[in-house]
């Protein structure tokens, strides 16, 4: 499950997430949140609240941030077979412009990130099926993942 702020509009970013999360097994289901407005730490704790009102109980929340574990994609095919060994759902939590509530990142158990650049909020969806789909290339001997590739 993907549950992230904004709603995603048609153009690049729509086309890059649904062609990546097309080829995922299952495909992620996508909760949207509504953007907030008002100050910077109003709209954090506005999305933050929608966010965790969204997010199933049992499940294990994975928010992406700049300030989490950066894994390689073999480490990330490694985490997910470790999360999904959980028995647990999983759950991505994408924040919007201002980021994650500090209450998003305290109820989240797995902290992820991209890397150390920032990413808009909607580019980042795309991205991550992209590593989940590779991810699950790695796991079950695809060929998409080139590991002597830099």
């Amino acid at each position: 499950m993907l549950i992230a702020v904004g709603r995603l509009k048609p153009g690049p970013e729509a086309d890059l997430f649904a062609q990546h999360n097309a080829r995922l097994r299952p495909p992620l289901q996508v909760r949207e949140i509504p953007e907030a407005r008002g100050s910077a730490a109003e709209v954090r704790r506005r999305e933050g609240a929608a966010l965790l009102a969204a997010l199933p109980e049992a499940a294990l929340a994975i928010a992406l941030d700049l300030g989490g574990h950066m894994p390689d994609s073999e480490g990330l095919a490694a985490l997910l077979e470790r999360w999904e060994g959980s028995g647990r759902p999983l759950a991505f939590l994408i924040g919007g412009a201002e980021g994650l509530d500090p209450a998003v990142q305290a109820r989240a158990e797995q902290r992820l990130s991209l890397g150390p650049m920032t990413w808009p909020h909607f580019l980042v969806r795309g991205l991550l099926a992209e590593q989940l789909y590779r991810a699950q290339a790695i796991r079950a001997g695809h060929p998409y993942h080139r590991a002597w590739r830099p």
